[in-house]
């Protein structure tokens, strides 16, 4: 009776993150397409579900939710779900719809579209070989060695977003990186952007006028007559024709300048609308933030270069680690397990609304920016197999920021993976993107005045 209990209360929280995922789907990725294929629409809906039952899970693991058989059992059916969704199907559909693009093999799509599913088998299987990530006793049909691969991939995609993020954050929310914008700045570049728009249309009247002088000529004493009069209009050139290329060439070039000088305009107009939403509250507060997560950046990357270097990984988790190092500091009597229990709680349960969230703000970004009506389909699939590698990668590091007595069933469920290797290659990953963001920040930001500067 208590595991029917604890199956319907999992059943009826997926049926809401299903729901979830399909008006994420309706409102937000395909709200500007009339077509939509709802095999598309269901396995997006199907992993978002699956993917957030996993975090669910694991809150209730903390909280002690659903008797402990019940957890074990609902683990393992949501994983091997997940995996059947994020390696046997959704690398398939990918490969049907993009063949299905092609008019040439629309009558073997699915002959081709299994070719092209045992193509990404073969490399996702060899994918594992450079890796220590499991132990070599396991079979070929084990779940590990799914789970170790997929793990890969979405490691290095959280640790390269994390990177990134760690840097443009504060980046984005501090005021100090703010350039110094006025309204003279603004209007002289819009003088400028009004210039460069006359010289258009004049060169473009000219060129019309030209056009219909030449038009005019040739009708009256260009008629050819005859063979020879025919050779003679194609070989020769009519006068002022050379001038319409010349002119044509500068109008490009015009409308090229008219077009950065645009998208300078508008970035500075959104820098001055930075300047002055800084100067409120709430900006005052996103700077505040700001300068906290460039101290965490600067922590994130030292702790990394340490891990890297001295091959470390942390046997406790961070919370009960800094409770504990604050407990013998000030000498007091304090309970480390209840409160690190709750603390835990806490921390994991922002780690997974913020990871949730930030990854469905960037996938969205990302699918308004690359997509079209014809390749929509397979980027939606795309961004499925992120998301579901994303939030498996996500519980194999969230395991360590767990006390020790909530890894038991998420250990025995994910298998004997080098857990480990995952947090160092983490490591590494977030160190290479950090320092690569850096790098790039700096150079746009220094490029950025001397752009506006130039005359």
């Amino acid at each position: 009776m208590s595991f029917l209990i604890d199956s319907s209360i999992m059943i009826t929280s997926q049926i809401l993150f299903f729901g979830f995922g399909w008006l994420f789907f309706m409102r937000q990725l395909f709200k500007d397409y009339e077509v939509r294929q709802y095999v598309v629409q269901v396995i997006f809906s199907v992993t978002f579900a699956f993917s957030c039952t996993m975090f669910e899970l694991i809150i209730f693991e903390i909280l002690g939710v659903l008797n402990s058989s019940s957890r074990y059992f609902h683990w393992k059916m949501n994983l091997c779900v997940i995996l059947l969704i994020l390696v046997f199907m959704v690398p398939f559909y990918i490969g049907y719809f993009i063949v299905s693009n092609i008019r040439l093999l629309h009558k073997q799509r699915l002959l081709f579209s299994c070719l092209l599913w045992l193509t990404f088998m073969y490399f996702f299987w060899k994918l594992g070989d450079p890796f220590p990530i499991l132990s070599p006793k396991h079979g070929i049909l084990s779940i590990e060695q799914l789970i170790s691969r997929v793990g890969v991939i979405g490691v290095t995609l959280m640790a390269l977003l994390s990177g990134f993020g760690a840097v443009n954050c504060p980046y984005t929310y501090m005021s100090y990186f703010l350039r110094n914008v006025t309204d003279t700045d603004i209007l002289a570049l819009e003088r400028r952007l009004l210039q460069t728009m006359d010289m258009i249309i004049s060169k473009k009247k000219r060129m019309a006028m030209t056009r219909r002088t030449i038009f005019q000529k040739g009708e009256v004493h260009n008629k050819p007559s005859g063979f020879w009069g025919m050779i003679k209009s194609v070989t020769t050139s009519a006068p002022g024709s050379e001038n319409l290329t010349l002119i044509q060439q500068e109008v490009d070039a015009l409308e090229e300048l008219s077009r950065q000088l645009f998208l300078e305009t508008a970035d500075l107009y959104a820098t001055k609308e930075r300047i002055e939403y800084s100067k409120t509250f709430k900006g005052k507060y996103f700077n505040f933030l700001g300068y906290f997560f460039s101290i965490y950046c600067v922590w994130k990357i030292f702790m990394a270069t340490i891990n890297i270097v001295f091959d470390r990984v942390g046997k406790t988790d961070p919370v009960t680690r800094g409770i504990e190092i604050t407990v013998n500091y000030l000498g007091i009597q304090f309970d480390v397990k209840f409160w690190s229990q709750h603390i835990s709680f806490i921390l994991v349960g922002i780690i997974i609304v913020t990871s949730i969230r930030g990854l469905l703000i960037t996938l969205t970004k990302f699918f308004y920016a690359i997509s079209s009506s014809k390749s929509s389909n397979v980027i939606v699939l795309l961004l499925a197999q992120i998301m579901g590698m994303y939030f498996v990668s996500s519980v194999l590091l969230i395991r360590m920021s767990m006390p020790l007595e909530y890894r038991t069933i998420i250990t025995e469920v994910l298998g004997e993976l080098q857990f480990n290797f995952y947090h160092r290659w983490f490591d590494v990953i977030f160190l290479v993107s950090a320092l690569s963001s850096i790098l790039f920040l700096y150079l746009a930001h220094k490029q950025a005045p001397e752009k506006h500067m130039a005359p």
